[in-house]
């Protein structure tokens, strides 16, 4: 199976997190946080911050490693393991890009019915401040068929 290194930022403000709604490619529709491949040569934690930078204009300054997840399609040779952070610092106002038109969303009114049917089980820890790692695996319409999630 090929492998697939992602990158996956929430950004947030006291009760308020910031997400995007994709624009285009895969995801178009959904409300997600900041992200994408890591290129060669860069680490894992230079592609989350140029991600962040490209998808919303904002700086970090700080982020921290929340947890990692697996993602896997029935009939797919990929697996995509995505290292989620916490932006903990940043600078900027959020603007919309090609790919993303950012929005700040109170803690209480997170859109889960317009995200991705994971994000309702891991999301809970990460605000919780919990650490994570979890596996999920998917059918073609992007319903999930099992799924692992443990604490760190």
């Amino acid at each position: 199976m090929k492998k697939v290194v992602l990158t996956l930022c929430l950004i947030r403000d006291k009760n308020k997190l910031l997400f995007g709604m994709k624009k285009r490619g895969f995801g178009e529709g959904r409300w997600n946080g900041f992200g994408g491949k890591v290129h060669e040569g860069e680490t894992i934690q230079e592609a989350a911050i140029r991600e962040v930078a490209e998808e919303c204009g904002l700086t970090v300054q700080r982020l921290r490693k929340a947890g990692q997840l697996e993602f896997v399609s029935q009939g797919e040779h990929e697996i995509s393991t995505v290292h989620v952070f916490s932006v903990e610092k940043f600078s900027g106002i959020p603007v919309e890009t090609d790919e993303m038109k950012p929005r700040w969303f109170g803690i209480e009114e997170i859109p889960y019915k317009s995200m991705w049917p994971d994000d309702k089980y891991w999301l809970p820890l990460f605000l919780a401040g919990k650490k994570f790692h979890g596996r999920f695996l998917f059918d073609a319409s992007f319903r999930i068929i099992e799924y692992e999630l443990h604490e760190e």
